[in-house]
């Protein structure tokens, strides 16, 4: 059964693929009058997100923003199935990096490197990087509860070399590379939501007590490893820019939280500056700090 689904879902972005990207966008406009007016997916969450986020906006403005943010949303769910397939000279261009050489630097150096990554533009484009850069590169996931979906994600990841590494057997694999001095680069999307009992660390982020994932930061501070934030841009439909941000050289010297409190920090302004980018149809605050501090 689990076969197919996956196969279901690869002969599907094969179809996608006969067509341009300009035309599927017909199919994403379609979709987002399902989602957005039809089935209203999520229209509580995303409108609450945002009425926290912005309480000095007005109503009118807040609606702008979640119409936007439903368009984009279906636009990265076919950009998504269209990457599945991409030729190569397609794949460099949906995200162009603008400055891969101050990564690279570090690389040649022999530097292990961590890129602090949101849930900002297309994030799946991401795995483009190693068209720029040859060094090994691990964009870090969690494993999906349908095998078939957790196969074809991984499957794209891996379409021009990078290497998905599950969050469990993350630190294993890059301090083994560190002990055999392997140079690689780790990407994580680290603006997602802890467990209630893995909650270490809050910051004000958007107007609200969020809680954070420490994960990559400890990581980069085990390996003293190079700490980037990858800040993107989205120029068109289906083309992006990426620009490297240096946080540290040597993420084993910065005191405790302040990797994260400086990515939370960037990706924050990302999303004033252009808010219907980032994925406000996420949970991201569910957990409340004064329960949190009744149970601990």
């Amino acid at each position: 059964m689990e076969n197919t689904g996956y196969y279901l879902l690869r002969s599907i972005t094969w179809i996608i693929q006969l067509f341009p990207l300009r035309v599927n966008y017909v199919v994403s406009d379609f979709l987002f009058i399902l989602i957005y007016r039809i089935f209203r997916y999520r229209r509580g969450v995303v409108n609450n997100n945002l009425a926290n986020s912005f309480p000095e906006k007005t109503q009118k403005e807040r609606d702008r923003i979640a119409r936007k943010f439903y368009s984009h949303l279906c636009d990265t769910f076919i950009e998504t199935l269209y990457f599945d397939r991409i030729s190569v000279t397609e794949g460099k261009n949906c995200l162009k990096y603008m400055n891969p050489e101050l990564v690279k630097g570090y690389l040649d150096e022999g530097r292990h490197v961590i890129g602090f990554l949101g849930h900002y533009n297309n994030w799946e484009y991401f795995c483009n990087w190693p068209l720029y850069v040859t060094h090994h590169f691990y964009p870090i996931y969690k494993k999906l509860k349908s095998k078939s979906f957790d196969r074809f994600y991984l499957n794209l990841r891996s379409r021009f070399g990078a290497l998905p590494l599950e969050r469990a057997d993350t630190f294993r694999q890059l301090f083994s590379n560190y002990q055999k001095k392997i140079p690689s680069a780790a990407a994580f999307i680290f603006d997602q939501t802890p467990r209630f009992h893995d909650i270490q660390h809050w910051v004000t982020f958007l107007n609200q007590d969020t809680p954070v994932i420490l994960g990559a930061e400890k990581v980069a501070m085990k390996l003293d490893a190079v700490v980037v934030y990858v800040s993107s841009r989205k120029v068109k439909r289906g083309f992006y820019e990426a620009e490297v941000i240096l946080v540290t050289d040597h993420a084993s010297a910065c005191p405790k939280f302040e990797i994260t409190n400086k990515c939370m920090q960037l990706l924050e302004q990302q999303i004033i500056n252009q808010p219907e980018f980032w994925l406000w149809s996420h949970k991201r605050w569910k957990h409340k700090k004064e329960k949190v501090a009744d149970n601990t």
